[in-house]
Formats: C-alpha cells, structure tokens, sequence
C-alpha cells in the first residue's frame, strides 16, 4: 500500500497528474483544489496517497493536506458516493467548507459538486452528523474550527444564533463566528463576537 510520493512533477491533467519517484511514473488522481497547489512542471512535489486495488485496476488519489484525505476517506463512508464524487465535492468545497456544512446540517453546499443532488446531499449531511464532534478542521493559518462553535449557551454559539436570526445562513454564520473568535480570544463577548461575524460576512 503507498502511503505517499515524493518525486518530480511531469504532467498536469484535467483530473490527475503524473510524479516521477525514480524514474516510475506514478498516475494519481486528484481534486481542482489540490492540483492547483501543484508547483511548476518540473520541480518537486510530495503527495498524501490514499490506495485503491480493484480486480481490474490499482488507482492512486492525491492530496496535498491530510484533512483532504481524510474527508476523502470520510464521504465514501456515506451509500452513493465513491471515489470520483469524493474528489469532486473536495473540488468545490475546502475541508472546512464540509465541516461547515455537515455541523450546520446545510446540504445546499454540496449540491454544488458533480453527480451530487439535493437527496444524496441530504444523506451526506445526515450520515456524517454524528462524526463532526470528533473533527478539528482548519480554517487559516492558526485558525480552527469545531462543535464548541455552535454549542448553544456559549458566547459563539449565541453569536451564530444571533446572526441566524438576522437572515444569515447557519453556514456562513458558523463561519464567520469561528473565525473571529479564534482572533478575538476566549473572553470575547457576544456582542463583539457579533459585530466582528457581521464585518466579516460583509467582506
């Protein structure tokens, strides 16, 4: 099983690219996200591998974060999604996009990605509610998100509420909230959880 590659990048595709590891060329499959953090034709590149072997082929999947990867992993888990759709709602939506959207039960998001509708949206958000708890996801550099955000009773968690009721969706206020509130500290009140969430959904 190849846990990942480390070699010289030689082609770019429309959904895959080819690494050199010592002279073997290696066709691994990937999302628009990932290969557009590839470098330059030419120079070196290091992929996190995730490895499938069927009875008619081994084909490899490409990712330049873990949490790509493990989202990867996670949305197969969900009856109707395989590889291919995987990769094609990770080219549409960040890891932090889908924690966002699975920890707001929003499926409208992943109707954005090829072969998913609204019903198999649905499922997704439904199947993979229970797992969002165990999820760190991040957001920027030094910003996380995670459940504490949205926890009602909570500084953040009445900010969204409020934000919420003031006609923002509950992803993009999730968002927004989680993170201001990284920047802005612990003791950070609602109020100015709330102002800030405002400033920067009108960004």
């Amino acid at each position: 099983m190849i846990a990942w590659l480390h070699g010289v990048l030689r082609l770019a595709g429309d959904d895959h690219v080819v690494v050199d590891v010592g002279g073997v060329g290696y066709q691994v499959f990937c999302s628009s996200r990932t290969r557009n953090a590839m470098p330059r034709i030419g120079d070196s590149v290091t992929l996190e591998i995730e490895t499938h072997v069927r009875e008619d082929h081994i084909h490899l999947f490409g990712f330049s974060e873990t949490s790509e990867r493990d989202w990867f992993r996670r949305l197969q888990t969900v009856q109707g999604i395989g590889a291919r759709v995987a990769l094609g709602v990770l080219s549409v939506l960040s890891p932090a996009d889908l924690f966002r959207a699975v920890a707001a039960q929003d499926d409208v998001p992943l109707t954005q990605a090829p072969g998913v509708g609204p019903r198999l949206a649905g499922r997704v958000v439904a199947e993979l509610k229970d797992k969002v708890p165990q999820l760190t996801v991040a957001v920027g550099a030094g910003d996380a998100i995670g459940p504490q955000t949205e926890r009602p009773g909570t500084e953040t968690g009445d900010a969204v509420s409020a934000l919420v009721n003031l006609g923002y969706g509950r992803a993009e206020a999730f968002g927004a909230v989680a993170s201001v509130a990284s920047a802005l500290g612990d003791d950070t009140s609602v109020e100015a959880l709330i102002k800030a969430g405002l400033k920067e959904l009108g960004r």
